[in-house]
């Protein structure tokens, strides 16, 4: 799927398509929609600014998502534009496949108590069901 030159790359928050941040992928190509694993738990960073995941090893949800072809300049744009915090890390996907993904702390989600939203399936419904 990618060459030596290029990194696939999972996005599941604001910059999917239609969301805010989608600009940040600047020229990607787009592979295709994908779904990780049922191994993530997703949750509302700083009152809804971003999503954060992590891994976990039972009790987690599979998340929709898009999968992106990315330059190296491209990818290092985007690492750049992340949030404080977020890091880059391979996820599992659903047929077996493997992209990167910004992930978020357990850690630090847990210590500012910020909210699980799993049960919303999705970052864009999660979005979809604030007022």
């Amino acid at each position: 799927m990618a060459d030596s030159e290029t990194k696939v790359v999972f996005i599941c928050g604001s910059a999917l398509r239609g969301q805010p941040d989608h600009g940040n992928l600047q020229a990607a190509t787009f592979v295709g929609e994908a779904k990780t694993t049922a191994s993530y738990r997703l949750h509302s960073i700083k009152d809804g600014w971003h999503p954060g995941i992590y891994a976990v090893d039972s009790g987690g949800i599979s998340i929709p998502g898009e999968l992106y072809e990315l330059t190296a300049e491209q990818y290092d744009y985007l690492v750049s534009t992340e949030p404080p915090n977020m890091y880059p890390a391979e996820v599992s996907l659903e047929g077996g496949g493997r992209a990167i993904a910004m992930l978020y702390p357990q850690a630090l989600i847990e210590e500012n108590n910020w909210p699980d939203i799993s049960h919303h399936g999705s970052w864009t419904a999660y979005k979809a069901s604030q007022p």
